[in-house]
This record gives structure tokens, C-alpha cells and sequence, in this order.
């Protein structure tokens, strides 16, 4: 490829007619020029210009000949700005025709391949067509290997095998440039019968061949409903329940896994299927789920298999000479709080991944979950007091926490993500001023789990004295033991920390919550890097066999149980998705899907577009400076540009993505503009067309969480020594020399008033272990040093979004 379009070049390099020429049109132009573009690199940490340097660019248009744009554009290559940063910067400025000096027309790919689904026995064609200043040459790549004589703009495969499912993509050359299609995914479907489907051609026709099958299972069993469709471009799938959408990942894949099955999966299923603005369902069958249960019986009695699943279908209301009613919930809540984006501290990556799997395990067991990343102190009380409007009696209530913390004198504290260095107990938030308003509410059932360090704070005196009650519904769960560090893998996958790793293994069983959490300290006795550093402690006071997968039976407050059902939905409500209109003729779909509670990814999709119209973009733009959105993460072409690493297989394909964390911090309802670009085939240059889009308050902004005038009321449980923003400074809290292990020190929230006697898994610590060949971090050490931003690599699967990072790379490198 020719210097001007290799996006790693730094600005340097650029070629005098490119550069020269871009000078031009940035120095002509008013509102998107070169002050515009300074404005832009003012506000990114990497390339910053200063307002002096501004004012000597500035300075240049009194000389003759002298450039404003030159000099800022050296600035920036002085500080590493490459041609990709200001590729990533114009367009989200708008400025087509600068974009057009750097990105002059090379190689043009007319045609992309698109994903098929498609039946064994059929033809498989999948096109590629491109234009170039000379002849184009075409390969095509499964995976990473090639196709053999595959060197046409059509691939055919005839007839198509099992063998044959996978990632296909095309590179096409022209003398010494070459460009990359798209990744198509060809789904093969083993169906024996044709369904009248021609042989040749899926355009346009979306027909399902494969319907899920009724089953009759047991509690614990593993559930696998399949279905399939055959049309292009691929389908995607939606699976519900009982007419109301699953939202786990599986829940969006043709094939849906549900490995421990519990009394509230019974239900009927069916699934969604969608091509474009084409929809059809499947056959809706019955899902039955029976308990495995012994029971003892006065006289002589016959129990059928169908009186099983009738027991399990009315949820206990099948009593069976049982000499104890079976405990349930009257709800379950939980709240998941990950930091690691910390500005005084050192910053984590586990606490997104762990937060991100809890919450679907979770879901799971039909808890109602709120999960939030990177939480200031405030947002972090507010956020508190919003899970305490969602209990009342008999509520199952879960805290989990994962991020910087520590403990003194029996107390717990979690770090926001704002804390000084050092922090103090006026910065941080006690647990057990949280527990203590739990019990005001009368819950089933407490669990606190607490991924952080508990070591000593010897900047903190405090010794808040909470008076708590004597109840025997509490479980605490420590990721590490009193005064010890709690553990993050540091790998180049993506990965969970210690506690996470092993208690998702867990989480689903079937048991009383302290059995599960025995084995999961096991478990990670086992682990052999972890050893004599970090194991899991249990402390608790629960009498009865209460396990996360009781049944959730509403109370006799079901009004208020109501309430707070909306209360729960109201911080969980997605955007509906819309279809945008242009005067051009072009029509773009705006979809939405919520990662976390407080982070928002929008995508655009081009529906249809007129037929003169030979390149089509839709992006978006003009968010509200409460959200610090990234320009460099906008409108990328895969949902890992944009750091969505987790969701990615969830969303559609051949969209521009966004995401938009921190909805906490807005403040008014979220506005954008929604700009298409186009080039039609008797012009050169891109034209633009703009709309402006409202869509209220998303997810978690409805609860005003950036407010600081709040109830706070877990700050008044807790007695403070002074204001957050008056705490002294000291020195660094602790100096660790070993370089191999970096934990959390944030402890969880310790002890229960003093430990219970005979409390079940109140033993103490269980050692736990890690591979010598890896590194970590500790939860809450403090340090002079605040890296930047953690870059979490894209983990080694086999899917499309993996492909397009990895397997190009390695394409263009054997091409030079």
C-alpha cells in the first residue's frame, strides 16, 4: 500500500504532495480547520498541545507562505500521532475532504463478502469485488490458511461440506498495494431434508430447518435446545422464555446451553430469528423441570414421573409430607461494583471481566443485577442506596465487590475509583455500615463477596463502631485471608482474577451458599500459583440451607415487591432501536445493548442504500462532555476497537460500533448526531448527510447517580473523622518488593462483629496457589505511580471479531 493509507505511519513520513495539500484544506477551513483539529488533540493525553503551542501555529499565518496546519501536524508526529490517530480524529470531526487527502483512492472493494447460512449439500458462493488503477489479483483465506485455487472474485464450494463452516475473507492486490475484505462466516447446518430450498441461491430468503426439541429434565441437569436457519446474510437468534427475551450470551446463539437447570427454567421456549428486517420464530416447545427430591411417606404411594414435574412446575406447591417448608426468597438483588480504572492508584483489569461473568451467572438464578464499572465515591453511596430501596423482607441481598480495599480493626472498605493516595476511611465506603442496613431490612439472606485486599490501612486511625444485629443469615466471603492480599492474573489473555476463576465453576450448584463456597476454597487450594498468597475465608452465621438457587416466591408485600420490581427495570431499560430516513435515499438502522449497567454500545447499520451510491457510512458524533467519549474509540469497525471485549459475540456484524461508559455521570438526556457519509459513482467526494437523535436516559443515568446531595444513608451509618475532600495526605500506604504478584489491597468486608462460633465454613483461611510463569496484581496497593489506562488484549477464540485483530495482521505481514 502506498505510505499515504498505512495507518501506523507516523506523521513524520507523510509525503510532501499529501501533506501539503492537507494543509491547505485545513488552513482554509473555519469551523473544522486547524483550530479544530487542536482543540481535539488538546484534549487527548497522548498528543496534547498546549495553548501556547496553539498560539505559536497561530502565528504562522503572518508569514508568507506560513502554515498553521504544518506546524501542528509536526506537534503532533513530535508526540507519536500517527496517520491512523488522525484518520481516527478528522472523521470524527466531520472533515470529509481532509479525510480525502489522506485516504486517496487506491484499492476499492465494490462488493464485500457476506456471512451465509446454508444446508450440507448445497453451493456456497461467496464475491468479492474490487476495481484498482491497475489489474486486481484476488486470494481467498479460511482463516489464516489459504483456499486452494481460490484465486477469482467468486469462492465456490460445491457441494458444501460440514468441514467447510468458518471464517472466510479475501485479500485483494494491486501491484505493490493490497486491501482485505470483510470476514464472512459460513454456517454449515447438517439437515437431511431440503425444505424446497434451491441449490443455488439463499438471497433474501430466511427459512428455519432445524426446531427445538421438547425436553423433561431434572434440577442440575444441563439444558441444549437447538434451532437453525439457513439465508443470507447469516441469521441472528434470540431465544425466550415464556415470551420474554433471555438476556445471557447463549441466549443469543443458535444453539442455547443452560448448564445447571433449576425449578425457574421450566417454562416454554422458543427462539426469534432475524435477516435484516426479515422475522421468523421457531415452534414454541415445553421445557420441564423436575426436582430431584427423596422423600419419606406414611403409607404405601405412588409417585410417577409426571407428579415429578408437576411438583416442579408449580414451584413447591407440591408439599410432600416434608417436615420443613423449603426456604425461598421473596426476591433476589444483587449489586456488582468493579473498579479499575483508578486515577491515584494502580489501575486492575480483572474487575471488569469478574463483574461481567458474575452478572450472567447470576441472571441465571433469575437475581435482579445491577453491575457497575469505575465508581467515584458518591456514585458509589448513591449506587448503595439504590440496592437498598430494592429489599424488603425475605429478599435475597448480594454485594459483590471487586477493586482496591483494605481493613481495620474488623472493618471493612472499598476504594473508589477517586480516592487520594492516601486513602482514608472518609474516602472509602465500610461494609458494614451496608450491613447494617440490610438487616434494617429484614432479608432472607446477606452474602457479601469480596475480591479485594484486607490489609492494614496505617494511614487510617478510624474505628467506627457499628452495632450490628444478631442474625443467622449472613455469609461473608473473603477472596483472601484476614491482612493478606487478594490476586489478579497479569497474562496476555483475558482473564478472571483468583476468586472469580474458581467461584463461577461454582456458583450454579445447588447447595447451601457456605458448602459452595468450601468448595470453592478447595478449589483454589489447588491452584498452584495462588499458594501460601492467597486463600479464600469464610465467616458466617447462616442456620438454615439457604442456597442462591432457592425459588424466588413473592411475599406478602407484593405490592411493594412491584415497586421495586419497576425500580429494578427502570435502571435496565435499552433505547429502542430506530430506523433513520436520509434525503439521499439511504436508510441506517441505530441499535442498542447494554454491557453493564452504566455502559451504553450503540451501533449503526446500513439497511439499504440507493443504487448509485457506491460507498455508504453511517457514524456517530456529538456526544455530551459528561461522557469524556474517546474520539479514537468511536465508530470502530469491531466491537474490540472500542473496548468492548465481552459483548462482542452478542452484537450483529458489519456495523460501526460505539461504546459509551460511565452513564452515571450524565446529566441530562443523551443527544447525538447521526451523520452519513456517501460517494456516489459520478463524484469524487464524500457528501455528508446529518440528523439529531435524542433517546432520553439510558440504563443506569435514570437513577441520577452523579448527584452528591443524596440520602447517602450508608455514609450516616458510619461515622466519619473528616469530609472526603479534607483528608490529609501522608505517605505511600505500602511499598511491596516483589515483582512477580501485585494484589488488591482491598480487603473485603471483614468479620461479622467477632467471629461465629460453630458458623459453617468459619474455619479460617484455605491456601490457595498460582502458576509460577505468571504475574499478577494486588487489589489496592498504593503507589506514586497511576499508569494509564489498562489495555485488555483480545482473548484467543475462534471468533470473527479475533480474526479480524489477529489473522489480518498476520495476512499482511506473509504478503510482505
Amino acid at each position: 500500500m502506498s505510505d499515504s493509507s498505512d495507518r501506523s505511519l507516523n506523521l513524520h513520513f507523510l509525503k510532501e504532495p499529501v501533506l501539503r495539500k492537507l494543509c491547505e484544506v485545513l488552513d482554509k477551513t473555519n469551523s473544522k480547520g486547524w483550530r479544530k483539529l487542536g482543540e481535539m488533540v488538546g484534549n487527548d493525553r497522548r498528543f496534547r498541545v498546549s495553548s501556547d503551542e496553539m498560539e505559536m501555529c497561530s502565528l504562522k499565518v503572518l508569514e508568507l507562505e506560513g502554515s498553521p496546519s504544518r506546524v501542528l501536524l509536526r506537534l503532533m508526529g513530535d508526540r507519536g500521532c500517527t496517520l491512523g490517530h488522525l484518520v481516527d480524529l478528522l472523521q470524527t470531526m466531520g472533515h470529509t475532504e481532509a479525510l480525502q487527502c489522506v485516504k486517496p483512492p487506491g484499492i476499492q472493494i465494490l462488493i464485500q463478502p457476506q456471512s451465509v447460512a446454508i444446508i450440507v449439500g448445497h453451493n456456497l458462493r461467496l464475491s468479492c469485488y474490487a476495481v484498482g488503477k491497475a489489474g486486481v489479483q484476488f486470494q481467498w483465506f479460511k482463516t489464516k490458511e489459504e483456499v486452494h485455487n481460490s484465486s477469482s472474485p467468486d469462492l465456490v464450494i460445491s457441494p458444501v461440506q460440514l468441514t467447510d463452516a468458518g471464517f472466510y475473507i479475501c485479500r485483494v492486490n494491486c501491484g505493490d498495494s493490497f486491501e482485505f475484505s470483510q470476514w464472512a462466516q459460513v454456517d454449515v447446518l447438517n439437515v437431511a431434508t431440503s425444505y424446497g430450498l434451491g441449490s443455488h441461491s439463499l438471497e433474501g430468503r430466511l427459512k428455519v430447518v432445524i426446531q427445538p426439541q421438547g425436553q423433561r429434565l431434572l434440577v442440575g441437569d444441563s439444558l441444549q435446545l437447538e434451532c437453525g436457519a439457513v439465508g443470507r446474510p447469516i441469521p441472528r437468534y434470540q431465544w425466550h422464555r415464556n415470551g420474554v427475551p433471555l438476556h445471557f450470551p447463549e441466549a443469543s446463539k443458535r444453539r442455547l446451553t443452560i448448564p445447571y437447570l433449576l425449578l425457574e427454567h421450566h417454562g416454554k421456549y422458543r427462539c426469534e430469528i432475524c435477516i435484516n428486517n426479515e422475522r421468523t420464530w421457531t415452534n414454541e416447545v415445553d421445557v420441564l423441570v423436575g426436582p430431584r427430591i427423596s422423600v419419606q411417606f406414611s403409607g404405601a404411594m405412588e409417585c410417577s414421573e409426571d407428579d415429578v414435574f408437576a411438583f416442579g412446575a408449580g414451584v413447591n406447591e407440591l408439599i410432600l409430607n416434608s417436615n420443613q417448608e423449603p426456604p425461598y426468597a421473596t426476591d433476589k438483588v444483587a449489586l456488582l461494583i468493579g473498579n479499575l480504572s483508578y486515577r491515584n492508584h494502580p489501575q486492575l483489569k480483572a474487575p471488569m471481566v469478574d463483574v461481567y461473568d458474575l452478572t450472567n451467572l447470576l441472571r441465571q438464578l433469575n437475581f435482579k443485577v445491577v453491575s457497575l464499572l469505575d465508581l467515584t465515591e458518591s456514585e458509589m453511596r448513591n449506587a448503595v442506596d439504590e440496592f437498598l430501596l430494592l429489599l424488603h423482607k425475605g429478599v435475597y441481598g448480594l454485594l459483590y465487590y471487586a477493586g482496591h480495599g483494605y481493613e481495620n480493626y474488623g472493618n471493612s472498605f472499598m476504594v473508589p475509583v477517586d480516592a487520594p493516595n492516601p486513602y482514608h476511611s472518609a474516602n472509602c465506603l465500610c461494609v458494614q455500615s451496608i450491613l447494617k442496613l440490610m438487616q434494617e431490612k429484614e432479608t432472607g439472606l446477606n452474602v457479601f463477596l469480596l475480591d479485594m485486599c484486607r490489609k492494614r490501612n496505617i494511614h487510617d486511625d478510624t474505628t467506627p463502631n457499628i452495632p450490628l444485629r444478631v442474625t443467622a443469615n449472613i455469609v461473608f466471603g473473603y477472596a483472601t485471608c484476614q491482612d493478606a492480599e487478594a490476586f489478579e492474573l497479569s497474562s496476555s489473555g483475558f482473564t478472571n482474577g483468583v476468586f472469580v476463576k474458581f467461584l463461577k465453576k461454582r456458583l450454579l450448584e445447588d447447595e447451601k451458599i457456605t458448602v459452595l463456597l468450601d468448595r470453592v476454597a478447595e478449589d483454589m487450594g489447588q491452584f498452584d500459583a495462588t499458594k501460601g498468597k492467597q486463600a479464600l475465608e469464610i465467616r458466617s452465621s447462616l442456620s438454615e440451607r439457604r442456597a442462591l438457587t432457592d425459588p424466588v416466591l413473592p411475599g406478602d408485600s407484593s405490592d411493594m415487591a412491584l415497586a421495586h420490581n419497576r425500580q429494578w427495570a427502570k435502571a435496565h431499560e435499552l433505547p429502542e432501536s430506530m430506523s433513520l430516513d436520509f434525503d439521499c435515499g439511504a436508510q441506517i438502522k441505530l441499535g442498542f445493548a447494554a454491557e453493564f449497567s452504566n455502559v451504553l454500545v450503540i451501533y449503526t447499520h446500513i439497511v439499504k442504500k440507493p443504487e448509485d451510491m457506491f460507498f455508504c457510512q453511517a457514524h456517530v458524533t456529538n456526544f455530551s462532555p459528561d461522557l469524556d467519549v474517546d474520539p479514537k474509540e468511536m465508530n470502530r469497525e469491531t466491537p474490540e476497537e472500542t473496548g468492548i471485549y465481552l459483548l462482542s459475540s452478542s452484537l450483529p456484524q458489519h456495523c460501526l460500533y460505539t461504546r459509551l461508559s460511565s452513564l452515571q455521570k450524565l446529566r441530562d438526556p443523551l443527544g447525538f448526531t447521526v451523520c452519513l457519509q456517501g460517494s456516489f459513482k459520478a463524484m469524487d467526494e464524500l457528501v455528508d448527510w446529518t440528523t439529531d437523535v435524542n433517546i432520553g436516559k439510558p440504563l443506569i443515568a435514570r437513577l441520577d447517580l452523579y448527584r452528591t446531595m443524596r440520602r447517602n444513608s450508608c455514609l450516616q451509618t458510619c461515622p466519619m473523622p473528616h469530609s472526603p475532600c479534607h483528608s490529609p495526605r501522608a505517605e505511600h500506604l505500602h511499598h511491596h518488593p516483589q515483582d512477580l504478584l501485585s494484589p488488591h489491597c482491598s480487603s473485603p468486608y471483614l468479620d461479622v462483629c467477632e467471629p461465629l462460633q460453630g458458623a459453617v465454613g468459619g474455619s479460617g483461611c484455605v491456601s490457595s496457589t498460582l502458576y509460577d510463569n505468571c504475574s499478577f496484581s494486588r487489589y489496592g496497593c498504593t503507589s506514586s505511580d497511576s499508569p494509564g489506562r489498562a489495555s485488555i488484549p483480545i482473548e484467543t477464540t475462534d471468533d470473527i471479531n479475533e480474526l479480524q485483530t489477529v489473522f489480518i495482521n498476520s495476512l499482511q505481514f506473509n504478503h510482505q
